[in-house]
């Protein structure tokens, strides 16, 4: 009894500061409908076909209404070797994931939202080269992930704050 009270006044105290979550109304909601009404240019290179998966399925890019926004992303996948050994070899690698993303309002090709999002990974390079190799490609789709993560979580904003003004 007394957890069930304090839920419900935690519930009131949140809807009392303003609060309110970003993706209310569900799959009908105005935030929901945006995102569904972006379609995700093509990138190139592997990891911009890991990156433009990973958003069309953040997105829920359908198909099937028309698109109103196009999101372009331009990436820049760097990795880079550090920890010399005295043989001039590597023992660590860090893997950097960073993206350009512009969304464009395709009813007048202007740029309404430009941003950056990123992160980076660390890598031990072991003695075994397909390990290395593999642990590479992890990293890059971890990195992915995360990238994709911030890209649909600030695109999210603007549509909260673009269906407010309306």
């Amino acid at each position: 009894m007394i957890r069930r009270f304090a839920i419900t006044l935690s519930l009131l105290a949140l809807g009392g500061c303003g609060l309110r979550p970003l993706y209310s109304g569900g799959s009908g909601g105005a935030v929901a409908q945006t995102l569904g009404s972006v379609t995700v240019a093509s990138i190139g290179g592997q990891s911009g076909w890991l990156m433009r998966n990973k958003l069309v399925e953040r997105l829920g890019e359908g198909g099937s209404g028309t698109a109103a926004y196009r999101l372009d992303v331009t990436l820049d996948d760097n990795l880079t070797s550090f920890g010399v050994r005295g043989n001039q070899a590597a023992t660590q690698e860090r893997r950097t994931l960073r993206a350009r993303y512009q969304l464009v309002d395709l009813t007048n090709g202007t740029v309404v939202l430009d941003s950056t999002a990123g992160s980076d990974a660390g890598i031990d390079i072991v003695s075994s080269e397909y390990a290395t190799v593999a642990a590479e490609q992890t990293a890059l789709e971890n990195l992915t992930e995360i990238v994709a993560d911030q890209i649909t979580a600030r695109v999210a904003l603007f549509a909260s704050r673009t269906a407010k003004a309306r």
